[in-house]
């Protein structure tokens, strides 16, 4: 692979394994992936399953092959690895590290190459995921519209607010997951009430596909005037509860800003 064509990856996760999947599963003109030994198992996977990807013997090679390098380090780990690279100005750098700023990456990478951050989801895989990138780039746009399309944010907090929004994921899940055991604690069967819980918030997602609609219409035409739907939402949406949440997202903001 010539480095001009190859997509290089520093830390071979979940979210890098998707994106990898996403580009490359059943596609006519898979892009070279230069993948680092970091994620070994993942990394092996992937070589193994589609022949564009190769698996560097260090994280300084990746860069040396690459044109686009992506970071997706865990955060914990970023000084040593990030210190350690020598990222030409040619290159341009993707990072995929919730709350790393550019000043940071900059003081690490020590580099005048172009940064990127972006926020891909592992719909990536399935290429039905919009990705957040901050500032617009061309080589970002090349990579993720194939992924479900790119959202270009005007400046460093708005991409914080965004990053906010994706730390509720496992707290949507984890309200099902409350709902399958209230179900379970009434006498049902648990393995029913997830099968039933699975089923009907897969087929309300399908109606976010809906663009027509804005979410506060979405949510009034789910439920009735005194039904059901209504009732406990506004019982357990109250003020209380909606101030919660939306404090536990300030503090999250903060965090990252």
């Amino acid at each position: 692979m010539e480095a001009n064509g190859t997509i290089g990856v520093i830390g071979v996760g979940e979210i890098a394994k998707a994106i990898v999947e996403g580009l490359c599963e059943n596609a006519t003109a898979a892009p070279g992936f230069a993948l680092s030994p970091r994620g070994a198992a993942n990394a092996a996977d992937l070589a193994r399953r589609f022949p564009t990807v190769s698996v560097c013997a260090t994280n300084q090679e990746v860069v040396d092959r690459s044109a686009v390098v992506i970071l997706a380090v865990r955060h914990e780990h970023r000084e040593p690895v990030l210190g350690a690279l020598d990222v030409p100005a040619d290159k341009v750098v993707v990072s995929a590290m919730a709350g790393v700023g550019f000043a940071e990456l900059r003081r690490l990478l020590r580099t005048g190459a172009p940064l990127v951050r972006a926020i891909p989801l592992p719909a990536v895989r399935d290429r039905s995921s919009v990705t957040v990138v901050h500032p617009g780039h061309p080589a970002a746009s090349a990579l993720f519209d194939p992924l479900g399309g790119t959202l270009v944010l005007p400046d460093e907090d708005a991409f914080a607010v965004y990053s906010t929004l994706t730390a509720t994921i496992s707290t949507h899940l984890g309200y099902l997951v409350s709902l399958t055991e209230w179900a379970a604690r009434q006498g049902v069967s648990t393995e029913d009430a997830s099968r039933y819980v699975r089923s009907m918030f897969r087929n309300v997602g399908l109606a976010l596909g809906d663009d027509t609609r804005d979410l506060p219409r979405l949510a009034a035409d789910h439920e009735t005037p005194g039904g059901n739907n209504e009732r406990i939402r506004t019982a357990w949406l109250d003020h209380a509860n909606l101030t919660a949440l939306h404090e536990a997202l300030d503090d999250r903001l903060d965090d990252l800003r």
